[in-house]
């Protein structure tokens, strides 16, 4: 596991392009057959992900000092992936389309995750959070998902937002997920933007092909960005505004944790505010 120590507000002001991403910039999740596991001080929020080609288990990790991955965690899996897979939890087996999601409770293990096809594997995605009850283990299809409709292509930012885990959705302790999808033709995933006052979140961004998001980052009276690429992700402390404008149409993952559930707990920025 790469424990991954996030910058304050102060000293990001003044960081240049590399460090900024050594901080706060995910890559090489996707490995194949191979776990990469991110731990970071942002509300101790794990992320990570596997492209497998054979089975792989979640293993216990030495810096989480527990016998097992789910001993004091909760999970949330998305598929990103070319192909569907499965997830074995506790030994039941849950089968995960492009775009599902499974909740994994405290407590449950072990974790297997496998794709039905070597040549179009599965891309599985990973967000835990210290957890401090057990709920059910729960998977939800896009089809399922709560569905919000935002923005307007006269502002390039229509887009659907899936909500998964959440209160009213798949239930956590603190872990809060989903999808946001921009239409055709569309490229800010947020603008006006906001911070999270009570919750860190991280981005993973995909389905851009070989474009590229301009993420934006920081303090909004100091502004900041990130160049993101297909299937890399950006931490976002609970200080940070975090929008972005890409060179085409996209997807993201986000996924909070926190002190509060609250889909919409947030502080607005409005645009003239930005710096």
């Amino acid at each position: 596991m790469i424990v991954r120590d996030a910058a304050g507000r102060e000293a990001t002001r003044t960081m240049a392009a590399q460090e900024l991403r050594d901080r706060f910039l995910l890559t090489g999740l996707f490995a194949a057959d191979r776990l990469t596991l991110f731990y970071t001080d942002a509300d101790r929020m794990i992320v990570g992900g596997v492209a497998p080609r054979k089975p792989v288990v979640l293993a216990e990790e030495e810096e989480l000092a527990s016998d097992h991955f789910t001993a004091r965690r909760e999970l949330g899996i998305v598929n990103v992936g070319a192909g569907s897979g499965s997830v074995e939890v506790s030994g039941e087996r849950f089968e995960l389309g492009r775009a599902d999601c499974l909740y994994i409770g405290r407590g449950e293990h072990p974790v297997t995750f496998a794709s039905d096809e070597s040549t179009a594997p599965a891309g599985f995605y990973l967000v835990s959070c210290p957890a401090h009850a057990a709920y059910p283990t729960t998977k939800v299809t896009q089809s399922e998902a709560e569905q919000l409709a935002l923005g307007e292509a006269a502002h390039s930012n229509k887009r659907t937002v899936y909500k998964y885990i959440h209160p009213a959705g798949a239930r956590s302790c603190q872990l809060v997920l989903g999808i946001t999808v921009l239409a055709a033709g569309n490229v800010w995933n947020t603008m006006p933007c906001h911070t999270h006052r009570l919750r860190s979140e991280v981005y993973l961004y995909y389905d851009m092909g070989d474009g590229l998001v301009a993420h934006f980052h920081g303090e909004p009276e100091n502004t900041r960005h990130i160049l993101v690429r297909e299937k890399q992700a950006v931490i976002s402390p609970h200080w940070s505004i975090h929008a972005g404008c890409g060179t085409q149409s996209y997807s993201f993952v986000w996924a909070m944790g926190g002190e509060n559930q609250d889909f919409g707990d947030m502080q607005a920025v409005p645009q003239e505010a930005l710096r």
